[in-house]
């Protein structure tokens, strides 16, 4: 029974996740859209950003507005109204509109895309647009309302109508003296005071709305990790996707190591020597000095290859050679493919040497 709980106990530790993602898994995330971000940053940047263009640009828009409101009266009074003029007006305002709003626009785009991408780097993904039957599922979506982020959602979101309430209450409060005063202010006056009034509330607002967005992404970000953690059998069974099955990689492994022999088999009859230790080790080498530096090894083996070895080279009139030191060394001191080492030129030399005579003598 102990034994028993010992091993369940191992289990429910096991499937716990406790370890960090791996890449593979981050990336998996990444590419279906779940990533570490809150729009809370975007919004709050891009209302700074708007109402900065608006400080900076002022006159440029009182400049179109006036324009926009007061052609009408200086030069449309008298306009005869037919299909043509109706809508030579309407793409001229369209166009002045557009003119207008440009600025606004830009500085927006380019801070939403900023921020974006400070944020997550560049993604582009369809993943989150794709249907899912789940998401309309009335029990899933009651089962969100009482998560943990919606509670945390809903708090965020009184806290963030508390403090703005407060900072416009405040702000009002220190300027009711000069709201008394609209009364003795001209109309261009009281629309100066209030554009002033707004912008102000606007950036204040917009401030405490980013340090808001800022604890927002730290939080998300903390969330983000956490969902992504895995446990050691999650990290087991991805190490097995990516790397293959051991008993298939061992299949494929044997399979190319069967290859590997045959095509060194091949080669034997194309060997000009075998030297053999006699029984243990046999190594075929080939030597052509049009275009080869040093005498290569075209195969060796040990035991049954080394059979298998001298066997071939029987059959295909190979010279066979019983030099137990020099077969020993170079089977251990290189692979089938490399040259001779350096310190065993001398000893090959004389056994091609006497090879060439030999085969010079069978020729004769």
């Amino acid at each position: 029974m102990p034994r028993f709980r010992h091993r369940l106990d191992l289990q429910m530790f096991a499937g716990e996740k406790t370890e960090k993602a791996t890449p593979k898994k981050r990336q998996d995330a990444r590419n279906k859209g779940q990533v570490a971000k809150s729009a809370e940053i975007s919004s709050s940047l891009i209302l700074l950003g708007v109402l900065s263009c608006f400080l900076m640009l002022g006159p440029f828009f009182q400049d179109r507005i006036l324009r926009l409101f007061g052609d009408i009266f200086l030069h449309r009074l008298n306009m005869d109204i037919t299909d043509q003029n109706v809508l030579q007006l309407f793409y001229h305002y369209v166009v002045q509109i557009l003119i207008l709003l440009s600025p606004i626009l830009i500085v927006a785009i380019l801070i939403a895309f900023a921020s974006t991408y400070v944020q997550i780097g560049w993604l582009f993904t369809t993943e989150p647009l794709k249907m899912s039957l789940s998401k309309l599922n009335p029990l899933s979506g009651l089962k969100n309302m009482f998560k943990l982020r919606s509670v945390i959602e809903l708090l965020k979101s009184m806290l963030k109508l508390t403090l703005i309430g407060l900072i416009v209450y405040w702000v009002l409060w220190t300027k009711k003296q000069q709201f008394l005063d609209l009364a003795h202010v001209p109309i261009g006056g009281i629309f100066a005071f209030t554009a002033r009034l707004i912008v102000q509330l606007g950036l204040i607002v917009a401030a405490i709305l980013f340090v808001l967005a800022i604890g927002d992404y730290l939080y998300s970000r903390y969330e983000y990790e956490k969902g992504l953690k895995m446990s050691k059998q999650d990290i087991k069974d991805e190490h097995k996707l990516s790397e293959g099955d051991p008993l298939i990689k061992g299949k494929i492994k044997e399979k190319q190591r069967r290859m590997a022999l045959m095509r060194m088999m091949q080669e034997v009859p194309k060997a000009d020597v075998v030297i053999t230790n006699p029984t243990h080790f046999a190594v075929a080498l080939q030597y052509d000095g049009s275009k080869m530096e040093a005498p290569v090894i075209v195969a060796k083996g040990q035991d049954y290859l080394a059979l298998r070895i001298r066997e071939i080279a029987k059959k295909h009139d190979v010279v066979i050679m019983e030099n137990k030191p020099l077969a020993r060394a170079l089977y251990e001191r290189a692979e089938v493919g490399d040259a001779i080492p350096g310190d065993l030129f001398q000893a090959v030399a004389e056994v091609l040497a006497y090879v060439y005579r030999l085969k010079g003598r069978r020729r004769a």
